[in-house]
């Protein structure tokens, strides 16, 4: 038999495959977030990299809006709703100002306007976060939150908080500039949580796992691509 009509492994054995993927790349050993987290990058370098990364917040309509039309189960298509609703408004976490607003003023914090924000010119890896995560989370909702979820978000709690406090430390934002990065490190622990529950209900047979465990995968791959791209900017940024 091939299991594909049945499961032959256990979740927590998923949930294992899954941190493993993360571990071997994860963003706090890439050179681009240790230098944030340390204060090592110039401000130049973190204007670029907010630059290049604002594929995410900025159009996270994209990504999380069509998991909560496509999701087929109405207790985790509520649970997509809050998600929606708090990136879009901020009134659960971060007292109503939108995450897209947050990270608008992080950005202006670090001399970078509005209005360039939106005029970047994305480098590679940028476009194909974008482009990746906007075609995953339209195929279906299983690959999409996997990869969204259970790929992306999985990896900034621990991390985020950091950046926040090494925003405050070594570049002199205030809690409030650097609100974006202290709101996902609760934010995205609440969007990532659950994977147990979410195989039990979306992953019933060996196929469903299979597509869990690649979507994650290429998603980590992507990201880290991006964050090459980034690093690679930001060393000849002085």
């Amino acid at each position: 038999m091939d299991g594909a009509g049945k499961l032959t492994r256990s979740y927590e054995s998923v949930i294992e495959e899954l941190n493993a993927i993360h571990a071997a790349k994860s963003r706090k050993n890439h050179p681009l977030w240790i230098g944030m987290m340390t204060g090592k990058l110039s401000r130049p370098q973190i204007a670029e990299f907010l630059r290049q990364f604002a594929v995410i917040p900025l159009y996270n309509h994209f990504y999380h809006g069509p998991l909560y039309v496509s999701c087929p189960n109405p207790e985790w298509r509520r649970r997509m709703a809050e998600v929606v609703y708090e990136e879009g408004t901020g009134c659960i976490y971060s007292d109503g100002v939108a995450h897209y607003e947050l990270y608008l003023r992080m950005a202006e914090a670090f001399g970078v306007s509005r209005q360039e924000m939106y005029a970047t010119e994305y480098c590679g890896g940028s476009l194909a976060v974008r482009h990746y995560l906007e075609n995953i989370c339209r195929t279906s909702f299983l690959e999409g939150y996997s990869a969204l979820s259970l790929g992306g978000e999985a990896q900034a709690p621990g991390i985020a908080g950091k950046v926040s406090e090494a925003f405050i430390k070594y570049y002199d934002l205030t809690p409030d500039q650097a609100m974006f990065y202290s709101v996902h490190e609760i934010a995205d622990s609440d969007h990532s949580g659950g994977g147990i529950d979410f195989l039990k209900e979306f992953a019933p047979t060996d196929r469903e796992v299979a597509l869990v465990v690649k979507s994650v995968r290429d998603c980590v791959e992507t990201l880290w691509t991006m964050f090459n791209d980034i690093w690679a900017r930001c060393e000849k940024i002085k």
